[in-house]
């Protein structure tokens, strides 16, 4: 399967897993000299392998689409983050309403370790598609693979783009419990050594080639 094929294969998962609505949110793969990323204003159902478009390191495209807004971004976490291999922004709801708020997500169950550390962090807001907003979800993102951005959504990374929507989601998830227990009085939270412990579990965990 093509990058392209790739993107377009999880882009019509954003919706139906509640990591966007209408248009928004985006989609990017590293590649060679550049990224591919999902174009802008282009509903899900209708995106094809040939609209996405490549974007190289110094930020130019040949395409009759322009990429999405938030190329700056998704090409700022590419830099900064060599292990970076795909890149989810999203507008989820309870990982939205958290970022509105300005609130980070605290250590409330042990799979906030798969973001890589105790908390999810959210940026400062600075207008969408901005470098002011790359550089505060850079920030947000040090010793992480997922931060909220302040009045607007969330981001994620991994190795590929599979993984990527899993810890989007994931995020999401995590938002959403934090979210119903505060009205119980907030959560319990887990110490920054228990989740230490976890990350490191995690670094090992599933199959491995023999």
């Amino acid at each position: 399967m093509t990058p392209a094929e790739r993107l377009v294969e999880q882009a019509r998962r954003l919706r139906p897993l509640g990591l966007a609505t209408g248009t928004s949110g985006n989609l990017s793969e590293r590649g060679t000299g550049g990224m591919w990323i999902t174009p802008s204003g282009i509903d899900y159902d209708q995106l094809q392998p040939e609209d996405i478009v490549f974007v190289d390191d110094a930020g130019r495209w040949q395409h009759a689409l322009a990429p999405s807004s938030e190329w700056r971004m998704h090409q700022a976490v590419y830099q900064a983050r060599p292990e970076a291999g795909a890149v989810v922004h999203g507008h989820p709801t309870y990982a939205t309403v958290l970022a509105i708020r300005g609130l980070e997500i605290p250590p409330l169950h042990y799979m906030i370790a798969a973001a890589g550390g105790p908390t999810i962090r959210c940026a400062p807001y600075h207008t969408y598609g901005t470098a002011e907003l790359s550089a505060a979800a850079v920030a947000a993102l040090d010793g992480r693979k997922a931060c909220l951005l302040a009045n607007h959504g969330l981001l994620a990374f991994e190795r590929d783009l599979e993984r990527a929507m899993w810890l989007a989601r994931e995020v999401e998830t995590l938002a959403q419990q934090y979210v119903m227990c505060l009205p119980l009085g907030g959560p319990v939270l887990l110490d920054e050594a228990e989740i230490a412990r976890v990350v490191e579990k995690f670094a090992h965990y599933g199959q491995r080639a023999r």
